[in-house]
């Protein structure tokens, strides 16, 4: 999974996406292993971003659903035990899912 996870910030950075941070939640008893966050500077680089991280994980063999797609600070990528979460710099202060899952 490590390597999946990396493969998806590496897409991200070539994307330009902005403070990316993984979390590792396979001992917080979530709805997932793992998040990736990444924050876009626009609607239109928050879609490239989600469209990339998908690419990703569907050449990794992974099935992908995508929530949010319409809207202008959160997108999710579901992949099961990997969660990636696209948001604008407003959706992330709105959001803070680092500190969320901090605690």
């Amino acid at each position: 999974m490590e390597e999946i996870i990396a493969k998806v910030v590496s897409t991200l950075e070539e994307k330009n996406g902005e403070d990316i941070v993984t979390l590792d939640l396979k001992n917080k008893g979530g709805l997932a292993d793992a998040f990736v966050i990444v924050t876009g500077n626009s609607e239109t680089h928050m879609k490239t971003l989600t469209e990339a991280a998908e690419e990703t994980l569907e050449r990794e063999g992974r099935t992908c659903r995508i929530e949010g797609e319409h809207s202008v600070n959160w997108r999710l990528i579901d992949s099961g035990d990997i969660v990636v979460h696209v948001f604008s710099h407003r959706g992330r202060e709105f959001y803070r899912l680092e500190r969320l899952w901090e605690e």
